[in-house]
């Protein structure tokens, strides 16, 4: 359970932390929005090597598919689009992937 809380918390911060720059760049929010932007980065990083994994790639590998699926959640929640058929069936592919790399034996 502590990856998954790991995970679910650097999904978090990657997305808020690329949101920042994204509003900066595209949504004409001010240039100060990627301090914090820049710190949630820096914590996101932080977060994922508290994954229970030997190997990196693993680590990532599997994170991607948190990843994707908190990607769609924060679409809906922060951005007001509900995700479609496509996108929730696309993120229960990619979170079917990621149990595999995370649960799979060794």
């Amino acid at each position: 359970m502590p990856t998954i809380a790991a995970y679910l918390g650097a999904a978090i911060l990657e997305i808020a932390g690329c949101f920042a720059f994204w509003g900066w760049l595209r949504l004409g929010k001010p240039i100060w929005w990627i301090v914090p932007g820049l710190v949630c980065l820096a914590l996101f990083a932080w977060l994922l090597t508290l994954a229970e994994s030997e190997m990196a790639g693993r680590a990532y590998a599997a994170y991607g598919g948190i990843y994707i699926v908190s990607s769609l959640a924060w679409l809906w929640v922060v951005e007001g689009f509900r995700p479609d058929r496509w996108d929730i069936a696309g993120g229960l592919i990619c979170l079917a992937g990621a149990a595999v790399i995370i649960a799979g034996p060794r």
